[in-house]
């Protein structure tokens, strides 16, 4: 393949020649030249955020010298309200934004976009009719200076997304080193955050960094798979590649390319992956129904005090939808081993019977979801008719691990399939969300987190940084819930007696501060049943929300939001691993109300699953003390 001229491109008199695009506020901005290089800076006021980043694309077999002569350049202005399908945060977005197009000889354009908290930037194609490929897509990100990161290393494209963050000075990153997916979080040293992601990836492989020295971070991607040879009864491993990226049609846009600038609540706050992930494009979406879920796998089926021997029978499926429907949980999942076979999702193992569940569940208002792994589904389509057939309403979709062009698409024939039959569908073992599941809406979460089930692994230290990083671009299958909780030097939980990292109060508040189109209860039914005041309140939290503010926030520290859902405001305040005091006021409320709340109990800082339930009737003016211990939480429900 022969360089697409981004790199090398020169105007028609040769001198380099610089545009500008200014966000709404005239906060952002972003400078753009053309000249030896095509390179990007931008600024948030007089503070340099990225210097120079060249940009590139590698395009069909052409000289670089015949293409990417500046023919024009165009400015639009964006204004628009979005409704997501599944509103996470808002139910009304706002699409604000200055936009500025070049376009280059050949069929080649840039999108340029300032945005009140950030930037965005995409390459565009128009080239014809047919198929054209793309060999890489060039990004280099180079810092004025050495800022914190705070990312997630890999050393291999095969990942399933659930590393623990590392966070350290870019001047120490070195060339060589292992590369991060995406999103990372990175810090100036004035305390701005900038979070980098990408959105509307469609045919097309998903954006790793490599480190390279000097501040500098550039773009690598897996290149399109060409051959596979099996891995166990549920994936394969790629063992031959093209040598390119995508082949794909010739005329289209490329994906979004963003980096959100700001505040940590800025950051938390945002809806960049929203704005930029497309419109919606299923025409009837009445049937899509986020809610919660009872889950067994994290609690290994684990079911005490009753008269039927408990696993992977529908004995012990009709007491988990029993559960669910007295605490008015809309639906329970069978996790992996309903089906004997991991291969073939036709026949179940002896003892299950999914077309019975669904019906029982149907009687008290219970819906049923499925767990299969990719490569059945791949492999037996059919599955998805004759399942919805029988009533049941998702598929959890586990262990893709790539994110490779082939399976991008994997992705998304699965979901259109799956919204052919109205099933909605969890991506498990899953990259991160990059504006799909906005264009089909049917998918309501994504894993592509070190969530729950990482047992001990999964330490509030490492989870307070999610509002700030997975959760802030995208839905998230985190699992929260546990009932047995210990402080993380205490977590010693097995498979039939898990444990849950932090406070009874901050696996509570999860549920307010995460965000999730499909909430998982993970823990047993047994324990919920037990504890039924703190599961009352998990079972009443909203999967899906009208407003969000956020209270206090700092990356890595604390976070603290008010969500509403009609008339009822929720807030969820967690911590790491130091103890945190807030003062704070109800002035987002329009009227008073009652306050139910519940947060640690004196000794919760050693003895983790010590809680506090309060009343009170509260009002705007109303001012609140929160003290949350190490690993702690508080949560309130006001109506």
């Amino acid at each position: 393949m022969t360089l697409l001229a981004v790199v090398g491109c020169a105007l028609c008199a040769g001198a380099a020649k610089t545009e500008t695009v200014v966000s709404p506020n005239g906060k952002i901005k972003m400078e753009v030249t053309v000249g030896e290089q095509l390179t990007m800076s931008a600024f948030h006021g007089d503070e340099l955020i990225l210097k120079d980043c060249p940009l590139s694309l590698d395009v069909d077999n052409q000289p670089f010298s015949e293409l990417m002569k500046l023919r024009s350049r165009k400015r639009t202005t964006i204004d628009e309200v979005i409704h997501p399908v599944v509103p996470l945060k808002f139910a009304e977005v706002r699409n604000k934004a200055n936009q500025l197009t070049l376009t280059f000889k050949d069929g080649v354009s840039l999108d340029l976009r300032a945005y009140d908290n950030g930037i965005a930037y995409r390459f565009s194609l128009n080239r014809g009719k047919g198929r054209c490929t793309v060999a890489n897509e060039g990004l280099g990100l180079n810092l004025p200076q050495a800022f914190t990161a705070h990312i997630s290393k890999t050393g291999s494209f095969n990942t399933s997304y659930e590393q623990p963050y590392t966070h350290l000075a870019t001047d120490q990153m070195k060339q060589g080193d292992e590369m991060t997916y995406l999103p990372i979080l990175l810090e100036t040293p004035k305390g701005t955050k900038v979070l980098i992601s990408e959105s509307d990836v469609r045919d097309y492989p998903h954006m790793f960094l490599s480190p390279q020295g000097m501040n500098r971070l550039t773009a690598t991607f897996p290149k399109a798979p060409k051959t596979w040879e099996p891995r166990g009864d549920r994936s394969w491993t790629i063992s031959e590649e093209h040598d390119f990226l995508t082949n794909t049609e010739a005329t289209r846009t490329l994906p979004w390319r963003f980096a959100v600038i700001g505040t940590d609540a800025d950051i938390a706050m945002n809806q960049m992956e929203v704005i930029l992930g497309g419109r919606c494009e299923l025409d009837d979406t009445s049937w899509i129904k986020p809610g919660q879920v009872n889950w067994d796998w994290w609690n290994h089926w684990t079911i005490w005090g009753v008269d039927f021997e408990t696993g992977i029978n529908n004995d012990t499926y009709r007491y988990i939808i029993d559960c669910a429907a007295k605490f008015g949980v809309e639906y329970i999942l069978l996790d992996e081993g309903w089906n004997k076979r991991v291969e073939n999702p036709f026949v179940t193992r002896d003892g299950i019977d999914v077309k019975e569940l669904v019906e029982y569940g149907a009687k008290k208002n219970v819906g049923v979801w499925l767990w299969l792994s990719w490569l059945t589904v791949e492999r037996n389509m059919e599955l998805i008719p004759h399942y919805a057939a029988m009533g049941v309403k998702g598929l959890k979709i586990d262990f893709m691990d790539h994110s490779d062009q082939w399976m991008v698409n994997f992705y998304e024939r699965t979901a259109r399939e799956c919204a052919k039959h109205h099933l909605m569908v969890d991506f498990h073992g899953s990259f991160k969300p990059a504006g799909l599941e906005q264009r089909l809406p049917n998918i309501v979460s994504y894993e592509g987190v070190r969530g729950l089930e990482q047992g001990g692994g999964c330490r509030p230290e490492n989870s307070i940084w999610l509002p700030f990083m997975r959760n802030a671009v995208g839905p998230m299958d985190f699992t929260p819930g546990a009932m047995e909780n210990a402080q993380p030097e205490e977590n010693r939980g097995t498979a039939d007696r898990p444990m849950g990292g932090g406070t009874r109060a901050y696996q509570m508040a999860l549920y307010v501060c995460f965000e999730s189109g499909l909430q998982m209860l993970a823990d047993s039914p047994t324990r919920y049943l037990r504890e039924a005041e703190c599961t009352a309140f998990i079972a009443s939290v909203p999967t899906t929300w009208d407003d969000t503010r956020i209270i206090a926030a700092k990356a890595g520290e604390y976070y603290v939001v008010a969500k509403r859902k009609g008339t009822k405001w929720y807030i969820g305040a967690i911590t790491g691993d130091k103890a945190q005091d807030f003062d704070i006021t109800l002035d987002f409320l329009q009227q008073g109300g009652h306050m139910t709340a519940f947060q640690d109990g004196r000794n919760a800082h050693r003895i983790a699953m010590d809680y506090k339930r309060t009343e009170q009737d509260v009002t705007p003016q109303t001012r609140l003390h929160l003290h949350l211990v190490r690993n702690g939480g508080w949560c309130a429900v006001i109506e």
